[in-house]
């Protein structure tokens, strides 16, 4: 089974120069747009990297509308001190220049960190909140600037996904808020189901099936912005389930059955345009995560969804998550972001402390 590597690296940060002298635990939230990647490379080196970084970094997802994940803003080292703190930065150079960038990443590593990179065993150095809160710095370097293009493109699903779990977990510290969570409707899953999601107070049960083990969560019914979660389990479910055809399948079902116009005419299935599925680790579990577009069986709406399915060992249940947006006037890769956020936060009973479970519980009293 495939798993996301994360090979994360403690950096040194501690030499002289303009670059360090303001490091080291500010405490204030980094700046900047979540999207927006602050680069910092020597003007040669980014010319000859620039395609790679572009097939990497400016990946096109379709909402249907053509958004790219991320933005990357190159930025002359001299302009350090005006960037340092925002949310996304990234250094890269090879090792084996006198540029001025390469110097400085050279002196940013440790000593054995300097050796696996020299001896190509790393290229990719991550650093959280150096210059400011909920930050992410990223190192890629390598022995020359060749390997290091090619370690890029190697590593393009990793480079995506340190990003979007920095983004993401910026993004659920902002949604989240105590005060409006709707736990009585948590306790009430954990309850029923043996598993619980997060709950926004604006969030409501659409439609709750227990004897279809479906339950359908619901945002913003009949306005401008929707958004809508379902979980479906399989009770001791068989691995054939477990590929790609069977959770088409499985998905087309649930939404032809549940997912209709209010004239009962039409119903969602997957479209066919600018559809992928891949393997992901997802809560510390091999999953496989399906995206792309939603359509209406009569063509008359549409819009993205996400979707997580994986087996439980210790439920011997396979679990699909699924979220999906209606916004047809606006760009929708926050928005999906924010469902894709939400059902990050998805737990069974068994991954649930005892003294949260007591308080969601008092909720039903």
């Amino acid at each position: 089974m495939y798993y996301k590597k994360i090979f994360v690296f403690t950096i040194l940060i501690s030499v002289s120069g303009f670059l360090f002298l303001s490091c080291g635990g500010e405490n204030k939230n980094a700046w900047g747009s979540d999207d927006e990647i602050i680069v910092f490379a020597d003007s040669s080196d980014f010319y000859e990297l620039e395609a790679s970084l572009l097939t990497v970094f400016n990946k096109v997802i379709y909402t249907p509308q053509a958004e790219v994940l991320f933005n990357l803003v190159r930025k002359d080292v001299s302009q350090f001190e005006q960037y340092r703190k925002f949310k996304n930065i990234l250094f890269i150079a090879p090792l084996d220049t006198l540029h001025q960038v390469s110097k400085i990443v050279g002196n940013m590593l440790t000593e054995d960190v300097r050796l696996l990179v020299m001896n190509d065993s790393v290229s990719v150095i991550n650093k959280h909140d150096v210059w400011a809160k909920n930050q992410l710095v990223m190192i890629l370097t390598s022995p020359n600037l060749e390997k290091l293009k090619n370690n890029i493109l190697n590593s393009h699903q990793d480079l995506i996904y340190y990003f979007q779990k920095a983004s993401d977990k910026r993004l659920f510290a902002s949604l989240y808020n105590e005060k409006y969570e709707r736990k009585d409707i948590e306790a009430q899953l954990l309850k029923d189901y043996g598993w619980m999601i997060y709950v926004q107070a604006d969030f409501s049960i659409a439609l709750n099936k227990k004897e279809d083990n479906f339950v359908w969560l619901r945002r913003g019914a009949g306005t401008e912005v929707e958004r809508w979660i379902f979980v479906h389990w399989i009770e001791n479910a068989s691995p054939s389930l477990f590929h790609k055809d069977s959770i088409n399948a499985i998905r087309n079902r649930l939404t032809q059955k549940y997912y209709r116009t209010s004239d009962d005419s039409g119903f969602v299935r997957i479209a066919d345009d600018y559809y992928s599925i891949q393997e992901t680790n997802f809560l510390k579990r091999y999953a496989l995560m399906t995206q792309g577009l939603w359509v209406m069986s009569d063509a008359t709406m549409g819009g993205p969804f996400v979707n997580y399915t994986f087996y439980d060992n210790d439920t011997k249940r396979l679990y699909m998550l699924d979220g999906s947006v209606y916004a047809p006037k606006f760009f929708k890769k926050k928005i999906i972001q924010q469902v894709d956020v939400t059902l990050q936060s998805f737990l069974t009973d068994k991954e649930i402390t005892p003294d949260r479970k007591k308080a969601l519980f008092e909720t039903l009293d």
